[in-house]
């Protein structure tokens, strides 16, 4: 088998999936693993797929076919070796605060600083019930190298929240 990464972008109607999904199954593709989304009027998602060697070439000239008629743009690249699960400590983390610039900035530079990995992030505007502003969400699975001490990444957090006036909160 021949795993392929494809990276999807299209204008959002129903039925993307449904096309995208097709020419996969008509080369003998598995659908494995996949994150998508609608963002702004767009259908944006990233695809993991398994498919026959002997089918990868037609595989890939069948989704090229969707991009030429304009219905998504699609970028196909072979999968790398999937790295082993990292060891260290995980925890969610989540953010919820007045929208401002750099947030996830601040947040992502805290976190390398000390060497931790974002495994997944989420993030979302929505208007605040009541003051009629617009708040932020950002959830994040966050691995922490075994030699990180919990404790203090949890307190710089917090300084850090109470800096950008945000809520931040760690579970385990």
């Amino acid at each position: 088998m021949t795993n392929l990464v494809l990276t999807v972008l299209g204008d959002d109607r129903p039925g993307l999936v449904d096309t995208l999904s097709g020419v996969i199954s008509d080369h003998g593709g598995s659908w494995e693993h996949s994150q998508m989304a609608r963002l702004g009027g767009k259908f944006a998602g990233i695809v993991q797929v398994a498919v026959p060697e002997a089918q990868a070439d037609a595989l890939v000239r069948g989704l090229h076919a969707l991009s030429d008629e304009g219905a998504l743009h699609i970028e196909v690249t072979s999968a790398g070796v999937e790295p082993a699960a990292e060891s260290g400590h995980r925890f969610e983390l989540s953010l919820m605060g007045t929208d401002q610039p750099g947030l996830v900035h601040a947040v992502s530079a805290a976190l390398a600083a000390v060497g931790a990995s974002i495994e997944s992030l989420t993030t979302d505007t929505l208007e605040a019930p009541m003051s009629g502003g617009t708040l932020f969400s950002a959830y994040a699975t966050v691995v922490l190298p075994d030699s990180v001490d919990t404790a203090a990444v949890r307190a710089e957090l917090e300084r850090l929240a109470g800096n950008l006036m945000v809520d931040i909160d760690l579970s385990e």
